[in-house]
């Protein structure tokens, strides 16, 4: 699955050579490959970097696979996903300490976004200390662990936030039910707190799985909503600046809002004074949160073998064969995890 970056409709199913492991690294064979806003926007030519010397990029880095050459640690036939991020070289203060996910010069690399390969092809390599195992009990559904992982990441930070002050934590609204919002759902349900979940759609599979979990669904306006919730915990999931701004405006006293969506700037009137007086005077934090490491993946691996496997599955709301991959690409209304199924091919 390659792309030009930067030039629009360039996707096309190339033939490359079979790819050479080095020492520490897996063959592995992807089973399923999810896709994302960011793979849209690079087939669309908005960013995305190919590895050096090369026009195209092999697209992919949301990858559930099996082994098929083994390294130290690893079975053959044994599921994966990997990792996504790649510490830069010099390296900065994080990534030294395995926090790539807060690189502070921004030399990293990604799979299938910066300067590397992504994992959109029949066989991959992947370094051991990338890879995360996945149990055989979650089987495809392992598809789910990097979206996953982004969103465990932002649970983390949460709780060290939250620990600062004597207040807890009991109501959380999660605006955007997309598979990052009904994942940040689930992990907000699993960890008993009253979650509400804010959306357009007014039927089909996004109310039903929020009421599956427990929570509360809402449509309409994000402050209206945010006054009848008072949460004390927003996960902000789309990137919507009217979503952004209403969600850090109307919260319970120490309300820690989490920023993960990312879309394109617009401008928007807001009165910054009267919101600076309530993030002040009520002592909240506002933080954005993006990427994952290795932690965040184990984490992401545990709360999906925690979930219900039924509800699970209803979030891949579609699959594409390989030879049709960029059909994956073309979002439907209906649609949460959009896959592309290598078995089929």
């Amino acid at each position: 699955m390659t792309v030009i970056p930067g030039k629009p409709d360039s996707a096309e199913l190339s033939e490359l050579p079979d790819p050479s492991p080095a020492d520490g690294e897996l063959v592995v064979e992807p089973l399923y490959l999810g896709v994302c806003g960011t793979d849209r926007e690079i087939l669309e030519g908005a960013h995305g970097e190919p590895p050096p010397g090369r026009e195209r990029l092999v697209l992919g880095h949301e990858l559930l696979a099996r082994v098929r050459e083994a390294a130290e640690g690893f079975e053959e036939g044994q599921l994966v996903a990997g990792i996504v991020r790649r510490p830069d070289p010099v390296p900065c203060v994080c990534c030294a300490q395995g926090e790539w996910d807060m690189c502070r010069n921004g030399r990293y690399t990604e799979r299938g976004i910066k300067a590397l390969d992504g994992y959109g092809a029949e066989l991959v390599t992947l370094e051991a200390d990338f890879a995360v195992p996945v149990p055989d009990e979650l089987g495809t559904l392992g598809v789910l662990t990097e979206p996953a992982s982004v969103i465990a990441k932002a649970w983390e930070q949460i709780e060290r936030i939250s620990s600062r002050a004597c207040a807890a934590h009991e109501r959380a609204l999660v605006t955007g039910a997309g598979p990052i919002g009904l994942l940040a759902a689930l992990m907000g349900a699993q960890r008993h707190l009253e979650v509400h979940v804010l959306d357009r759609a007014t039927e089909g599979v996004k109310p039903e799985a929020v009421k599956a979990l427990g929570a509360g669904y809402h449509v309409g306006d994000v402050t209206e909503v945010a006054k009848q919730v008072e949460p004390d915990v927003v996960v902000e999931c789309t990137g919507v600046a009217e979503l952004v701004a209403g969600a850090m405006q109307h919260t319970a006293p120490g309300a820690i809002v989490c920023l993960t969506g990312v879309a394109p700037s617009r401008t928007l009137s807001v009165d910054v004074g009267a919101l600076n007086n309530e993030l002040v005077l009520e002592n909240d934090v506002v933080f954005g949160s993006v990427n994952a490491n290795r932690r965040h993946f184990e984490q992401a691996v545990g709360s999906l073998r925690e979930a219900d496997p039924d509800w699970l599955r209803q979030l891949i709301t579609r699959t594409v064969p390989l030879d049709r991959w960029p059909e994956a690409l073309e979002k439907g209304d209906d649609d949460i995890k959009v896959v592309v199924d290598f078995a089929q091919h």
